[in-house]
């Protein structure tokens, strides 16, 4: 977290480095990395990486294609949101990014720390997190990105305003179809 906090993402990378390293010698064909965040520091990973990576703001991004998404709501933490992460993903596609306005983006990053990563969802918290969907909804978005591995266990599809897309599963996917090719 201190590098993340100081915005060290080259620090953020040599960790996830270190990881790639022990994986290739243990004889993996590619890696993942399911936190959001920690693609950050993408570039780093890339240019020094023994393996190739999939890149899970790329698998939400073909997703949101497939589904002919226009404009889609990015919901995560403080670094996921307020960086390019999924704005240079979804550009890629041809598909608008928007992070919730301040009041609800500073809640969910407040959140994500002092409850969900601890295992608490309650439903004060999910009923503040569907809100701040709708307003998403409200500003034109036509699905919106649950990228942060814990969001998905607190918003439900089924009650959610918008269509999610679930970062984690989509990453897994992508990562089992590239296991089977």
């Amino acid at each position: 977290m201190p590098a993340f906090e100081s915005g060290d993402f080259a620090g953020v990378a040599k960790f996830m480095l270190d990881s790639a390293r022990l994986l290739a010698r243990a004889g993996a064909d590619f890696l993942i990395c399911p936190d959001n965040s920690a693609h950050r520091a993408w570039e780093w990973v890339q240019k020094d990486s023994p393996l190739p990576w999939l890149h899970i703001a790329r698998a939400v991004a073909a997703e949101a294609k497939r589904r002919g998404c226009r404009t889609v709501g990015v919901m995560g933490t403080r670094f996921t949101m307020e960086g390019p992460l999924y704005r240079d993903a979804l550009s890629e596609q041809g598909i608008e990014a928007l992070v919730p306005e301040r009041g609800d983006f500073e809640m969910i990053h407040r959140t994500i720390f002092s409850e969900l990563v601890d295992g608490v969802f309650s439903d004060a918290t999910r009923s503040g997190y569907n809100a701040a969907i709708g307003r998403l909804r409200d500003r034109g978005c036509d699905a919106v990105a649950l990228a942060c591995t814990e969001i998905p266990l607190l918003v439900r599809p089924d009650e959610s305003p918008l269509p999610t897309l679930d970062s984690t599963r989509l990453l897994a996917a992508a990562a089992l179809q590239e296991a089977l090719a």
